[in-house]
């Protein structure tokens, strides 16, 4: 299975809750962190509701 690099670029203050609860279920807590997950679709929707704070790597 292909494996997603999720790195947090942008802060959570003045987003939707819901937004901010996406990004601890991410594992992103601080600017600059780097978490890794299996590319899976929950994955997938969770980035997409979250794309405008977190830069995307996929790896093989």
């Amino acid at each position: 299975m292909s494996k997603i690099k999720i790195t947090q670029k942008r802060s959570v203050i003045d987003q939707t809750k819901r937004q901010k609860l996406t990004m601890v279920a991410l594992g992103l807590r601080k600017i600059n962190q780097t978490v890794e997950h299996n590319n899976t679709p929950q994955i997938q929707g969770m980035v997409e509701k979250v794309k405008h704070l977190v830069n995307v790597e996929y790896t093989s």
